[in-house]
């Protein structure tokens, strides 16, 4: 019989593909999220595993879980095309679920506080959706 088993034993890393993962999520995850706004039953849980992995504190090994998990949500070619109605998000789904359950401690309560203000809000680079009176950064020009 074995002691227990940690994190470093379940979880295998490799620094380069944990490299490719984060780029490719820097570079299209909230693209792909305001694309697929409301098709994505999942956005809340996908949106706190990016916190989650862009976080300091979280350990290299569950950042390269989550960023994998996350770079096949973005990527364009996956098991199931996601433009096929009701079910192109099904493996994307079960693969960031399957990943969320496996790093779930280190989620914390933080990581979906900020989910849920992001989503409450603007996603980043989107326009307000009601702009605040004056806002030079509207698409009106702060005008009404």
């Amino acid at each position: 019989m074995t002691g227990p088993t940690s994190d470093r034993d379940l979880i295998p890393y490799d620094p380069a593909v944990y490299a490719r993962d984060r780029a490719t999520v820097e570079a299209s995850f909230w693209d792909k999220l305001r694309r697929n706004l409301g098709r994505v039953p999942f956005l809340e849980e996908a949106v706190a595993a990016y916190y989650c992995a862009r976080d300091r504190e979280t350990p290299p090994r569950v950042k390269a879980v989550l960023m994998g998990a996350l770079a096949y949500f973005v990527v364009p070619i996956d098991m199931i095309p996601d433009i096929v109605a009701w079910v192109g998000f099904t493996d994307d789904a079960a693969v960031l679920a399957i990943a969320i359950q496996t790093v779930a401690p280190h989620i914390k309560p933080r990581h979906r506080d900020r989910a849920r203000h992001a989503l409450g809000q603007e996603l980043p680079g989107r326009e307000p959706l009601t702009p605040e009176p004056g806002d030079p950064h509207s698409a009106n020009g702060g005008t009404a």
